[in-house]
């Protein structure tokens, strides 16, 4: 909890301080409020006493209860204001945050878990500095001082509020003992539940094609069963308290005047006056006590699963990035020279090399295709350009120099990415061709972009043309037409270097020939990297990789490889018949 608290800003903690010092002084008001009690007790018992002076000290009441409620107010809403801006610049840290992960860093978490952390793990926290500081603040020092009030006035009266206080303490560790390991549960549940939930609406056609409605249900219901079951045993165990804090507070009341009536019987006549004003300040005092481990118990309530959702806050806050970013912000030559240098890669929590000593260089300007069976390491290889993932030995060159010495916003400049799966975001077309532009729009560039892409027909043929809205992930397009929207992006950012990441593969064979036709026209000087299954697609490529299992197994042109690269005439037989491989 303390480590997510260091997040609040200098003024928030300017603000805490002087919310401390108005409690402060609200605790010396309410608790001046039982000595002008005790003295209208006393007036009020005393021959000779005047109207005038009783009320005068009631007035002194009124006023001290008039200043506590006016700082109690002014305490409440710079609390309200802490806490909401705490919530709002830690939400914008752990998105930021998230942001920042790379491939290796993100798998850590899933996305459920993360979407339940920046929501509802945040909101625990500051419901907890809402609710919590105040009491958190007012309590003790309200209990501390009190007691300091009362030590003096009868052993017989303190003993029975220690013990008091003893039983109270004694059933605040026993709950959270039983309670807080369940809450940690509690946050778990909440994921799965947000799990299932996303799961159930990104298959949705999959879940109605095969009748699975009844088996989602079910599986629902049953993690729902089990956060509910799990919620109700903290709700009702932690709701023992309330009663039991009663039970003490009015038991201390009857034992504090039952002990009070002994006293005043067997004092003085002179004394009982004041045994009884004693009494009645004792009591008032007592009930202060009480009414601090009351605000005391009711942030134990609170804090178990506020301190669950801060560390799990902080498990993503405190994940170091093991891509670092470099110094080198641009290169003298901006040719898109690619080179890989004796590269191997295995993933982090892999133990066998997925990809074994590559190298090759590929200049300005040029193509170079990826091509093997599924699971030979084809997209590995080009997302170690981009540094999604660091290689394990070797090194990467751009122009000349290391990527890893690149700035990643420099690096990530010079490439368009365009996925295996094809990303949409909710917006019009115009929006999502043009990604990344920080908001300037060149209209005749994304119609120009949309053309190359051969997906001209289809947007104009949509009700609004470019401003159509295109629906989160897509949903409202095809497969291809979200394949070319995404290659637009590409084309529209106008990079040095473009990866397709069988980019092509949702394309029939006419359109995937002629978007490759306008693209070689259109990105001339562009290097590009392509994978892809099709032979079709990377005939013309000026280099192509066959990758078996990790290794390269041959490089060359098709017509070199067709000679003398066994991996590839499997692959290019399988795909196209003897004449159609001669004629290409």
């Amino acid at each position: 909890m303390f480590k997510v608290l260091k997040n609040l800003r200098k003024k928030d903690v300017s603000l805490i301080f002087i919310s401390t010092i108005l409690i402060i002084f609200q605790v010396f008001l309410d608790l001046k409020l039982p000595d002008y009690m005790s003295k209208i007790t006393e007036l009020v018992q005393t021959d000779g006493s005047s109207i005038s002076e009783i009320l005068f000290n009631g007035g002194k009441m009124l006023l001290c209860a008039g200043g506590s409620l006016f700082s109690s107010i002014i305490v409440g809403y710079l609390i309200a204001l802490i806490s909401a801006n705490f919530s709002k610049n830690l939400r914008e840290k752990l998105f930021k945050k998230v942001q920042s992960f790379n491939m290796a860093e993100i798998k850590n978490f899933s996305t459920s878990s993360l979407i339940t952390r920046t929501t509802n793990d945040i909101t625990n926290i500051q419901m907890f500095l809402a609710m919590g500081l105040q009491m958190l603040i007012k309590a003790p020092i309200t209990a501390l001082w009190a007691v300091l009030k009362i030590l003096n006035k009868s052993w017989q009266w303190s003993l029975i509020t220690g013990i008091a206080v003893v039983i109270l303490l004694s059933v605040i560790i026993l709950l959270l003992i039983i309670v807080f390991p369940r809450f940690k549960i509690v946050q778990k549940l909440i994921d799965n539940i947000n799990g299932l939930t996303r799961e159930n609406l990104t298959g949705l056609r999959v879940v109605r094609a095969f009748n699975a409605e009844k088996y989602q249900e079910d599986k629902f219901d049953e993690a729902n069963k089990k956060l509910t079951k799990t919620q109700l045993f903290n709700q009702k165990t932690m709701s023992i308290m309330n009663p039991i804090m009663y039970l003490v507070m009015n038991t201390l009341t009857l034992a504090i005047y039952f002990v009070g009536a002994y006293l005043i019987s067997n004092s003085l006549m002179a004394d009982k006056i004041t045994t009884f004003s004693n009494m009645v300040v004792f009591s008032s005092y007592a009930m202060q006590v009480i009414m601090s481990f009351l605000m005391l118990a009711a942030i134990f309530i609170m804090y178990p699963r506020a301190s669950v959702s801060a560390i799990r806050i902080n498990d993503v806050l405190m994940t170091k990035e093991t891509i670092k970013d470099g110094k080198v912000a641009s290169s003298k030559d901006n040719s898109g020279t690619i080179e890989f240098n004796h590269v191997s890669f295995k993933y982090p929590d892999g133990e066998d090399y997925v990809i074994k000593d590559l190298s090759f260089k590929v200049k300005g300007g040029e193509t170079i295709a990826f091509i093997g069976s599924t699971g030979s390491g084809k997209s590995t290889v080009i997302n170690l350009v981009p540094r999604f993932y660091d290689v394990t030995e070797g090194e990467i060159l751009i122009d000349g120099i290391n990527i890893k010495d690149y700035k990643l916003r420099s690096l990530h400049e010079k490439i368009g990415y365009i996925p295996q799966k094809a990303v949409m975001f909710n917006g019009s077309v115009e929006y999502n061709v043009s990604y990344g532009s920080k908001g300037k729009v060149d209209e005749k560039k994304v119609k120009e972009a949309v053309k190359v892409a051969q997906g001209k027909d289809f947007v104009e043929d949509m009700e609004d043309k470019y401003k159509s809205n295109i629906a989160q992930g897509g949903t409202n397009i095809s497969g291809g037409q979200k394949q070319r929207l995404s290659i637009a992006r590409a084309i529209y950012k106008n990079p040095e270097i473009y990866i397709f990441d069988d980019s092509f593969s949702a394309l029939d064979y006419k359109t995937d020939y002629k978007l490759r036709t306008e693209l070689k026209k259109y990105t001339k000087n562009a290097t590009i990297l392509i994978v892809a299954q099709r032979i079709g697609t990377i005939l013309n490529a000026d280099k192509i990789v066959v990758l078996d299992e990790g290794n390269c197994v041959g490089i060359g042109t098709h017509k070199e490889l067709m000679k003398n690269c066994k991996v590839y005439q499997e692959i290019a037989y399988s795909q196209l018949s003897k004449e159609e491989l001669e004629n290409a």
